[in-house]
């Protein structure tokens, strides 16, 4: 597995792909943060994180198909899946290799952000003026929420050997389980008390549970069974092809 982590870990950073999602991924957070007028922190006149948590989300939706569409994809397309397969190397390591991977470069693009919180802790009045639980709670949703992504990312790099189908079904897939649950539940068909329970199966419900600065198990074990189903699915596509 570890040979693996390594072997991906060395082919995004000595290509450009590493560089392009990492510095994107900081552009485009920068600018909402900083620059656009109905987000900036300057213009809002509160130390808050927000921006970044609401945000981040919605860039997630395209930037991890992104990091992850090549994973699967362009292994069939080549054909080295069948050499990687027929090593002395277990399919689940395989696949925890490459996730682990792609976890590993969400994490990279997260942690520059750190900065952002200590700008806003100084720019407090008083200084530290700002709801550290909150904002740590929210960066271990939002780390998550990387992790459950990349699961689907990967999921959806197994079924095809173009990278351009691979991106658009896990970007799709990352909308609809993040928010498509909470649509759901507001159809008059679902209100009532059906309302909580259809929502609490989207991943939009849990993150923002954990946002709060609240570390609830339930949460954690939603993302960590959601991240399972789908290298779980993604070891089965795999394994119907061998």
């Amino acid at each position: 597995m570890l040979e693996i982590l390594k072997k991906e870990l060395n082919t995004f950073f000595s290509s450009l792909t590493a560089y392009i999602v990492i510095g994107v991924f900081l552009v485009v957070m920068g600018l909402f943060m900083w620059v656009f007028p109905d987000y900036s922190i300057l213009e809002y006149c509160y130390a808050t994180l927000e921006q970044l948590f609401s945000m981040a989300p919605w860039i997630f939706v395209f930037l991890i198909p992104a990091i992850t569409m090549r994973s699967l994809a362009e292994e069939k397309q080549t054909g080295t899946i069948e050499f990687l397969i027929t090593k002395p190397i277990q399919l689940f390591k395989i696949i925890l290799g490459k996730y682990f991977a792609s976890v590993l470069l969400i994490t990279f693009a997260l942690l520059p952000t750190i900065l952002y919180y200590y700008t806003i802790y100084d720019l407090g009045s008083p200084r530290g003026n700002l709801d550290s639980g909150a904002v740590w709670g929210s960066y271990l949703g939002l780390f998550l929420l990387g992790a459950a992504y990349a699961s689907i990312g990967l999921f959806a790099s197994s079924l095809t050997n173009n990278q351009i189908i691979a991106f658009m079904l896990a970007a799709f897939l990352c909308f609809f389980c993040h928010w498509a649950f909470f649509y759901l539940s507001k159809l008059p068909m679902f209100l009532g008390s059906s309302d909580d329970f259809i929502q609490m199966l989207g991943i939009d419900y849990h993150y923002n549970s954990i946002s709060r600065g609240v570390i609830d198990s339930r949460d954690i074990i939603y993302f960590l069974s959601f991240i399972g189903l789908f290298l779980g699915l993604t070891f089965i596509s795999l394994e119907k092809r061998d």
